[in-house]
């Protein structure tokens, strides 16, 4: 076929230039190559508040769980040392909300296991101390 004549494209003639059609994707969705670590916290902290809710036997508070990737610098009340987690007090009518941060977490963890434990572990101690309990009272295997 050639441009002049009618009917045809220059853009479908030049789809791709050994003539073997578009190219897609090396991985397809459903492949773990396509998470990525950030993925991958994101769906450890909401593993960890669903057990957590679905095992408090009191009623669960109204929260927001967040991934940060670092803290942004230490809070007044806080330590020199870099936190790993964070709760913030409902205020103006917003929920509470517990931030986790993936870089210290993962900083600090020398498997996948090992952070989703320490993750499970920062979201049972944040919920804690929102309620104001000791983090054993709600989850009975906190810290093993």
């Amino acid at each position: 076929m050639s441009p002049s004549m009618p009917g045809t494209s220059r853009m479908a003639r030049r789809r791709e230039r050994h003539g073997r059609g578009m190219r897609g994707p090396l991985a397809w969705p459903p492949v773990p190559a396509m998470r990525s670590r950030r993925d991958e916290f994101d769906d450890y902290v909401l593993d960890a508040a669903a057990r957590l809710e679905s095992t408090c036997g009191r009623a669960f508070p109204a929260v927001e769980f967040a991934v940060e990737d670092v803290p942004r610098g230490p809070a007044p009340w806080e330590h020199a040392e870099v936190p790993l987690g964070r709760v913030y007090p409902a205020s103006g009518g917003r929920p509470a909300r517990i931030v986790v941060y993936r870089r210290p977490v993962e900083t600090r963890a020398s498997g996948t296991r090992e952070v989703a434990t320490l993750v499970a572990d920062i979201v049972t101690e944040q919920v804690a101390g929102l309620l104001g309990v000791r983090p054993e009272e709600l989850d009975p295997g906190f810290g093993e």
